[in-house]
């Protein structure tokens, strides 16, 4: 039986014949009535060379070696909101606000803690006092699941700006927010 089906499946390739005559009639055909007509390439009219000639001044690329007197370098204000440069920054304050997300809020010895993610997954804690954020966020309060913080904002000549700001937890598609 092996051999008789083998036997009928080799006849029948055999009997299978490509039918390419009509397509190479068209080729031909093609061929000889299309007349080629490649244009020449267009003629390029040659420049002068460009001689730089500022090679005696500054070079745009280094820096000042003094800054020119702007406003903003000349005004300036006493008694305006500083930042603690001199503080050591903590965890959170490396990661911009729109990198954090609040996560879950417990108690633990007197003190209500929130659970806060960065964007690749790490989970912190912090509590009222801590600090987040790239422009010296503190937390001010943490209720339902709101951490409310103050940030402070370079306003451009010289002082920081206090922002209120805050993040929230997140409620994903089919949790139930208790």
């Amino acid at each position: 039986m092996k051999h008789a089906l083998t036997v009928v499946s080799v006849i029948l390739l055999m009997s299978c014949e490509s039918q390419t005559d009509d397509l190479q009639l068209f080729i031909k055909d093609v061929q000889q009535t299309t007349a080629l007509n490649i244009e020449p390439y267009p003629e390029f009219e040659s420049k002068p060379a460009f001689v730089y000639g500022a090679t005696k001044l500054r070079s745009p690329f280094k820096h000042l070696k003094t800054p020119p007197a702007t406003k903003a370098n000349t005004v300036s204000q006493s008694n305006c909101t500083q930042p603690d440069f001199a503080r050591t920054k903590q965890v959170l304050e490396r990661f911009g606000i729109d990198r954090l997300s609040v996560t879950g809020v417990f108690f633990a010895n007197g003190k209500q803690w929130a659970l806060i993610k960065v964007a690749s997954g790490e989970l912190y804690k912090a509590t009222v006092g801590d600090h987040l954020g790239l422009f010296f966020g503190k937390i001010d309060s943490i209720k339902n699941g709101v951490v409310a913080f103050t940030e402070m904002q370079p306003d451009g000549a010289g002082c920081w700006q206090k922002k209120q700001a805050s993040l929230t937890m997140t409620v994903k598609a089919g949790d139930i927010n208790v």
